[in-house]
């Protein structure tokens, strides 16, 4: 049985109230008018109608009967315009010609018809804007697959999403879960799809659409959270790829033992390159360079060519570290690693902007 250290506080659980409260899916938003612009455009149009109203009245006052002086001043204009828009009609001011009672059928009540629909105009913009999302997040929940779940936005997972923007993920094939509804609010700002939640409840990352991910990022601060949304994720989704970071090293076996493909030690690995740093600070320059894609040297995994079969690991166009062959990995000089056979896998170090997308990021 491990022990899991726990070091420092994680936001998982610091936010477990913020996710009780708010488990919801966010689509990326779209850009809409700040609300007082919204209601100074509305009470603008609100303020023509009225204004169109009264214009149309005092062009055609002769035709119209005031019930207490039996005669239509512009003061009486404009009180018919607000009781008529506002379909209240106390009947003390009448149209009788038949040119104002034309205009009242033709022009004055397709006006207040306006004027209504501009007073419920929040109203009605709410409910079409809810209606709105709802068919969006039922549309994003038939097409979404094959796609990237990245748990914790914090600055590993954000250094990791990064690198695979970098290699070509698209925005669309993210989703990034996390118990702050403000760090979800800024992904979605940012063109991510969030899910506000804690990640080690199942019903969080089935929100997430995990089962049908290709691929899983866990990026939590808290080695303990990390086992246990590694083992709820390798439940829901048997197939897909996992890929955990834990701070303290002692606690990697159990990140694989939960599931995890790969575990990722971030302080032991920050130490290492703070060592090669001091030791040669131009190897360190070059490791950075070599794990930050789409800049100077990129280190990919792609599959062999079939003009590479049957050659040796040093005739190859590329500089190869390392070949996969079936679960094994075979350093460069290791004379089993030539001859190339068409199912080994190189690891290589290319140009950046020379590689397509790592393949290695499949299944």
């Amino acid at each position: 049985m491990f022990h899991v250290k726990q070091p420092g506080q994680d936001a998982m659980a610091r936010r477990a109230d913020e996710a009780l409260v708010a488990r919801r899916v966010t689509l990326p938003k779209r850009v809409v008018q700040r609300p007082l612009r919204q209601v100074a455009r509305r009470l603008l149009m609100a303020l023509f109608v009225m204004c169109l109203t009264v214009l149309l009245v005092w062009l055609d006052r002769q035709g119209y009967h005031d019930n207490a002086d039996e005669s239509v001043d512009f003061l009486d204009c404009v009180y018919y315009a607000t009781v008529t828009l506002s379909t209240t009609g106390y009947g003390d001011i009448v149209p009788y010609s038949d040119s104002a009672r034309l205009v009242n059928v033709l022009l004055i009540t397709p006006l207040r018809i306006v004027f209504l629909i501009i007073l419920v105009g929040t109203t009605l913009e709410v409910l079409t804007e809810r209606t709105r999302e709802e068919w969006r997040l039922k549309r994003w929940r038939k097409n979404v697959r094959d796609h990237t779940v990245v748990v914790g936005f914090g600055t590993k997972g954000r250094s990791a999403l990064q690198t695979l923007l970098a290699t070509g993920l698209a925005k669309e094939q993210v989703v990034i879960v996390d118990p702050s509804a403000k760090v979800i609010d800024v992904a979605a700002a940012e063109g991510l799809t969030g899910v506000v939640g804690d990640a080690t409840r199942s019903d969080v990352l089935l929100r997430a659409e995990l089962p049908k991910a290709r691929q899983i990022v866990v990026a939590t601060q808290r080695d303990d959270t990390a086992v246990l949304v590694t083992l709820t994720a390798r439940q829901l989704n048997r197939g897909a790829k996992i890929v955990a970071a834990v701070r303290e090293e002692e606690n990697a076996p159990l990140l694989r033992q939960s599931g995890a493909d790969a575990v990722i030690t971030s302080a032991s690995a920050a130490g290492r390159l703070l060592g090669l740093s001091v030791l040669s600070p131009s190897a360190g320059t070059v490791m950075e360079d070599l794990i930050q894609q789409g800049s100077g040297l990129d280190l990919i995994e792609r599959p062999v060519t079939k003009p590479e079969v049957g050659k040796g690991v040093r005739e190859t166009e590329d500089l190869v570290v390392s070949v996969l062959r079936g679960h094994r990995l075979l350093a460069y000089d290791d004379p089993h690693a030539s001859p190339l056979q068409s199912t080994d896998r190189l690891i290589t170090i290319v140009r950046a902007g020379q590689a397509a997308a790592p393949s290695g990021l499949s299944r």
